[in-house]
């Protein structure tokens, strides 16, 4: 369907139902808005908001949070705090949703200072702040480098009785490992397991990821052979992520025979693992092993794109 067709299709339906006498209603209403401001038709929706009030039907928590979320889409903070504020004023109460809105705007915008501000009035007088928010502020923190903000806000995560979850994990593990805190993430793994929480695999691909890069790669390697036993299955990242390692220890063989244990469940491999190893060969001078292993991969009916060409 084209992007404006569901548009289309909604007024058709307003049209329809005024040609039958029957008034559009607040949920008629928000429908609008939504999907005006889902095509990035903002002023549009806003035109929709200023039609309602007119016929006596007041925005409620739905109405602005869409008009809210849309302007935040748009990096206009300005305009999402303006309408945040206006609704309060009106005497609609945001709930947590428009709260998690807002600050998720300010976290992409990296206005960490004004989402903590909301966070703030949050715990002063408004709804009680859920996981979504603190994984939010979470990774506005980690994505500005403010590690240790990010580990204090999940003490107090618990501290007020909300549980942390796998993205939560995710979050901060990320967060650290990039930051050169791989004891801290480590610590912070270990603790995430003992408290019973089920980590997936992007869990551990991260930190098998932060491990290699930092050349701990028997630990990394130790943590790997752990995801099978903990009921998980690796996947191609982390097969890629490992023989990455492996190549940039200089242990080839390794990576090699990694690669190849990938054979056992053919949906694995693909065009990205085969560059990695192909990857991994060059730079130790092994050309003819890359040239082997390419001319496997085209075989196997996985063409030999413009990265490959770029590797030699």
């Amino acid at each position: 369907m084209h992007k404006d067709g569901k548009i289309f299709e909604a007024l058709d339906t307003v049209d329809t139902m005024k040609k039958q006498r029957i008034e559009p209603n607040l949920v008629t209403y928000n429908i609008l808005v939504d999907v005006h401001y889902k095509e990035g038709k903002v002023s549009k929706a806003e035109d929709i908001v200023d039609t309602m009030i007119k016929h006596s039907i007041e925005p409620n928590v739905v109405t602005y949070s869409a008009l809210i979320n849309s302007h935040c889409l748009q990096n206009r903070m300005d305009k999402a705090r303006k309408v945040f504020r206006s609704m309060i004023k009106k005497g609609c109460a945001p709930d947590i949703s428009s709260y998690n809105i807002m600050i998720n705007g300010y976290c992409k915008a990296k206005k960490i200072d004004e989402a903590m501000e909301l966070f703030h009035e949050i715990s002063q007088k408004g709804p009680i702040a859920d996981t979504v928010t603190y994984n939010t502020l979470m990774q506005g923190m980690c994505q500005l480098g403010r590690i240790s903000s990010a580990c204090e806000l999940l003490r107090k995560m618990i501290a007020f009785g909300q549980v942390p979850n796998v993205m939560t994990c995710s979050i901060l593990l990320n967060g650290l490992c990039k930051s050169d805190k791989l004891e801290k993430a480590l610590e912070l793994f270990q603790a995430m397991r003992n408290s019973k929480l089920e980590l997936d695999i992007v869990c551990y691909n991260i930190l098998i990821d932060g491990l290699c890069k930092a050349g701990h790669i028997e630990v990394g390697k130790e943590l790997f052979h752990k995801i099978s036993l903990n009921g998980l299955k690796p996947d191609v990242y982390t097969y890629s992520i490992m023989i990455n390692g492996f190549c940039k220890e200089g242990l080839q063989d390794e990576a090699y025979q990694l690669f190849r244990s990938m054979g056992d469940n053919n949906r694995l491999l693909d065009s990205f693992c085969y560059n990695v190893m192909i990857q991994g060969f060059l730079q130790n001078n092994y050309t003819s092993k890359a040239t082997q292993v390419l001319k496997e991969m085209v075989r196997k009916g996985f063409p030999a794109d413009i990265r490959t060409a770029t590797l030699f």
